[in-house]
């Protein structure tokens, strides 16, 4: 082997001899061990008294590296943030990577130290995994898969069946970050301010599920289509009609100006860690100063309200300028590859 050799993904490394167990043992276990029980093919889980929920999602992110974040950490971030949005509390994650020849073992150490780094810090354990590695050209440097656990606190859990008319919706901070970020690192676009919004919504979800009990009704992060589709989506599975103010929607100076230059809209940009609640009426005023009061919420705004029942669910958006018009869901995908 070439010197030069030993510092990239060879498809020797996914043939399970000596540079399989050597990349196992030297990136993948000596940076989980602390978070899980070392990198095995299959885990022992504790026992739990309450239900689980489980959940499993696939980070094929372009660039891996942007501002704000990494594949490594949007990996751990998006699956716990799907726990987090049926009232679960992250406990364990099972990783899969795929492998491209020719890829950096820098940029994958990078990558794992960051996946370790997100996981500890929202206390949840990586206990196993798998890797396998493909022809140069036959993928794009790395690919991973994450499935999660967690443990379910809330009771009854937030379901949009919950959704009632008279519902106030809140957002948890300003969107679009994560979409426009990413789409400024892989163009190379002379936008400034830009970093991505990813990170773990747990410690809000929880903290509104202890003031806020049962009257947290639904959950829901607004990923791929961004706002405007996940509320649709929230709308379509509850059958109600629902109310958006424009004026009320966070939306930072950075990400509106280089939607204007980019004629994009941010209400169809994606966020990795904002979520949107519907809260029973009357709760919204005290929802939101829960999370203004925590790191992550002070930015939080009520945006709208549930209008009522219908067999024709929409989205109705009240303009800035007075106005009414119906938003619909994202036709298409500008922006490939965010996640």
């Amino acid at each position: 082997m070439a010197s030069g050799d030993r510092d990239y993904i060879l498809l020797d490394h996914g043939s399970g001899g000596r540079a399989t167990h050597r990349l196992i043992r030297e990136i993948f276990y000596s940076a989980f061990e602390a978070s899980g029980e070392g990198f095995l093919d299959s885990a022992i889980l504790g026992t739990h008294s309450g239900p689980l929920a489980f959940t499993t999602d696939s980070f094929v992110v372009d660039p891996i590296f942007f501002p704000g974040g990494d594949l490594g950490s949007l990996a751990v971030h998006g699956t716990v943030n799907d726990l987090a949005m049926v009232g679960a509390r992250p406990l364990y994650l099972a990783c899969g990577f795929i492998l491209e020849e020719g890829l950096p073992l820098a940029d994958l150490k990078r990558i794992v130290l960051s996946m370790a780094r997100a996981a500890e810090e929202i206390g949840v354990k990586i206990v196993c995994g798998d890797t396998k590695v493909v022809p140069k050209g036959k993928g794009d440097r790395i690919f991973i898969t994450t499935t999660g656990m967690g443990e379910i606190l809330a009771d009854p859990y937030p379901h949009p069946r919950r959704i009632e008319p008279g519902d106030e919706i809140l957002v948890s901070g300003p969107i679009g970050e994560h979409g426009l970020a990413v789409l400024s690192a892989r163009e190379s676009l002379p936008l400034k301010g830009l970093r991505s919004d990813s990170a773990p919504v747990w410690p809000l979800v929880e903290a509104l599920l202890k003031a806020l009990g049962p009257a947290v009704h639904a959950l829901r992060d607004p990923t791929r289509g961004g706002l405007a589709t996940t509320v649709n989506e929230l709308a379509q599975e509850a059958k109600v009609e629902i109310e958006l103010l424009e004026s009320e929607i966070p939306v930072r100076a950075e990400v509106r100006g280089g939607c204007e230059i980019l004629g994009l809209d941010p209400l169809y940009l994606a966020c990795e860690g904002r979520f949107v609640a519907m809260v029973a009426r009357g709760k919204g005023e005290e929802a939101l100063q829960v999370l203004k009061e925590l790191p992550g919420g002070h930015e939080a705004r009520l945006i709208g309200q549930v209008r009522n029942q219908t067999d024709r669910p929409l989205v109705i958006l009240k303009t800035a300028i007075g106005g009414e018009r119906i938003l619909p869901v994202l036709t298409g995908e500008p922006l490939p590859r965010i996640c």
